[in-house]
């Protein structure tokens, strides 16, 4: 008898606990259903379809490893996609979060309505649905563009350039683009954060050695806030990886010898135009890959933040 009531007490215990919560849960469930039908279901979906030959016609045939093969062996343009994804992500994934955590820093200093509205400067180009028609007038391909403009004017260059159709200047106009948009949701994360420290842990600082703002900042400030620096990285590392608007929109699809291919528009060229679900798919797999990889490694790295 005694040990069947041990026997039953855990059971007795996680039911409690379950009743006891069920307020959280029901609270909770909306957000888990949407985001397990809307998110978990289709990534464990892609990755089975990967292992198929899928035209979203006939049923999904088996193939096993074959879309991957052709994909990392027979597939060039794959290889260039992949190439300049990388180093999109290598360049505008730090220099875009260093920049969202110093300005975030720097307006942070500023108080009341000029701090709100700075901030609604620095963060209208991530919502700015014009904004690749503003770049569209820069890079404008003759002396009517404004940069053309400006250097035929300063005579740096004897005539206009078509930026985006010569093949040097796609990838690093790009880039400018994609940093001049990068202080979004990461940005708004970093004010958040900021404004969650407690002012009472700088003046303890002060009486435990701490000489400078840079201190400051590396000992209290980051070290407080490392829920939003790691909020920051997952977004910045999935802007980085998955770019590809602003070179369907700046460069088109395809781009001049593919300079400004990447993964996603290599995607959506299997995906929405051929319909090889199956091996766009494996492009998706791989590419979630990626980002999971890098995530879990920035996460690592910002754990020794304050050390």
């Amino acid at each position: 008898m005694v040990q069947l009531k041990q026997k039953k007490a855990p059971a007795l215990r996680l039911n409690a606990e379950l009743k006891k919560s069920m307020p959280s849960y029901l609270m909770i469930a909306p957000y888990f259903i949407l985001f397990f039908f809307f998110t978990v279901l289709p990534v464990l979906a892609s990755i089975v379809l990967s292992f198929t030959d899928f035209n979203m016609l006939e049923w999904p045939e088996f193939t096993g490893w074959t879309n991957y093969i052709r994909l990392l062996v027979n597939d060039d343009l794959f290889i260039v996609a992949l190439k300049n994804t990388l180093l999109f992500a290598v360049i505008t994934g730090p220099v875009s979060y260093m920049m969202c955590l110093l300005f975030a820093w720097i307006i942070n200093e500023f108080s009341g309505k000029l701090r709100a509205f700075l901030t609604l400067i620095f963060y209208a180009p991530s919502i700015c649905g014009n904004a690749y028609m503003i770049w569209q007038i820069i890079l404008t391909g003759d002396r009517y563009g404004f940069l053309n403009g400006i250097l035929l004017e300063w005579d740096i260059i004897n005539e206009a350039i078509i930026w985006m159709k010569t093949e040097k200047y796609v990838m690093p106009m790009l880039i400018v683009v994609q940093l001049w948009l990068s202080l979004g949701t990461g940005f708004l994360s970093f004010i958040a954060g900021l404004q969650t420290v407690d002012k009472n842990m700088y003046e303890a600082a002060v009486l435990d050695g701490v000489k400078n703002r840079w201190q400051e900042l590396w000992y209290i400030t980051l070290p407080a806030m490392k829920p939003q620096l790691m909020f920051g990285a997952v977004m910045q590392i999935t802007q980085s990886f998955a770019i590809a608007d602003i070179s369907i929109q700046l460069a088109g699809n395809p781009s001049v010898n593919y300079a400004g291919s990447t993964v996603v528009t290599h995607l959506l060229d299997y995906g929405t135009v051929r319909f090889e679900m199956g091996y766009a798919s494996a492009i998706a797999t791989i590419l979630f890959l990626l980002m999971v990889g890098t995530n879990k490694l920035v996460q690592k790295l910002l754990r020794r933040v304050g050390e």
